[in-house]
């Protein structure tokens, strides 16, 4: 089933938090696999490459639904800083992109530390 489909059958916000619980799970072990060394979260790197078994399908399907997720909450006019925050990390491109394993290991510790969301006064983000 299309990620797409299965937001638009969502319509409790119980259902929807349960689904941004899912996309948090799932991104929390996307990121881990990142952060030791796997390519291919923040973009599709089996695009960029010809290595087919560059492809990981399942962060590809983080990605989709992450996008979808979003989508629905802004009907709701509500957000969710996870995931906006995830978007935002894949749509960086060009020479100044840290690279994945960094990106990822520097967003786990941002979450860790309770910081997704918030911008900490003084500080820029690590990327």
């Amino acid at each position: 089933m299309d990620p797409q489909d299965e937001i638009e059958e969502v319509q409790e916000p119980r259902q929807l938090g349960v689904l941004a619980q899912a996309f948090c799970e799932q991104l929390m072990a996307c990121l881990d696999a990142c952060a030791r060394g796997r390519r291919g979260l923040f973009s599709d790197v089996a695009l960029l490459s010809e290595d087919e078994d560059c492809a990981w399908p399942e962060a590809a399907r983080l990605r989709e639904l992450a996008v979808a997720l979003q989508g629905v909450l802004a009907q709701q006019e509500e957000r969710n800083a996870l995931c906006d925050e995830f978007l935002d990390l894949c749509s960086m491109h060009g020479e100044s992109h840290p690279g994945e394993r960094k990106l990822a290991r520097a967003f786990l510790e941002r979450i860790e530390l309770g910081e997704v969301g918030a911008q900490p006064e003084g500080k820029n983000r690590p990327w």
